[in-house]
């Protein structure tokens, strides 16, 4: 009986060569993948993908957690574990500023830069929100400002227990949490008057080229 011959399949008549020239095209579409020639891919399939708790918060509120945790967090290793070290009070001030501004730039605005859902998305949280050697230096400053905001907030608040209490209350020490969102509530606070005066200058601009 005379033996069949057996088909081969495409697969099994692919050379060692196209294989190669596969690899190579992939490679070559990865390298060279970028917003123009990449397929659109909704956010609900990117959502699929995405791991970590799938706790459902508002922009708002990531970014006002994000910024109160680094800031307490700046608070307990710079400020609570430095002190002990740097006596001067002015000394440990600048350091604790330094530390907030750096942080700021490197760290928190970085991450709101990350789950930002759209590019500059989340800029609006942000005092400086365009990424440069500049923005280093402004961040650094605005958390000396930021700062001396924030000790003037405890130093009237101490007072007004204090004459609540006839003068026997006990002094409020600086904690990371109540910090942390004293610390925000003040960031916050310049970033909202910093977009009103920047949407009444433009409205003031666009007026007068209507006129």
């Amino acid at each position: 009986m005379a033996r069949r011959n057996r088909r081969t399949t495409p697969e099994e008549n692919r050379t060692t060569a196209d294989y190669y020239k596969l690899h190579t095209k992939a490679v070559s579409d990865l390298v060279n993948a970028d917003e123009s020639n990449s397929p659109v891919v909704s956010r609900e399939e990117l959502d699929k993908y995405r791991s970590g708790p799938k706790l459902r918060l508002s922009d708002w509120v990531k970014a006002i957690l994000i910024k109160m945790w680094f800031a307490g967090s700046v608070c307990f290793f710079i400020f609570w574990g430095l002190s002990s070290y740097i006596p001067a009070r002015l000394d440990l001030l600048l350091v604790f500023a330094a530390a907030l501004g750096v942080v700021t730039d490197i760290l928190t605005n970085n991450i709101l830069r990350y789950y930002a859902k759209s590019i500059g998305g989340n800029d609006r949280w942000m005092m400086f929100p365009r990424k440069s050697y500049l923005s280093f230096l402004f961040n650094i400053l605005y958390a000396i400002l930021l700062l001396l905001c924030v000790d003037m907030f405890y130093t009237l608040l101490n007072l007004t227990l204090s004459a609540a209490a006839n003068g026997s209350g006990h002094m409020l020490g600086v904690g990371p949490i109540l910090f942390g969102v004293v610390y925000t509530a003040f960031d916050l606070l310049f970033i909202t008057v910093k977009r009103t005066l920047g949407q009444i200058v433009r409205d003031a601009m666009k007026n007068a080229k209507g006129q």
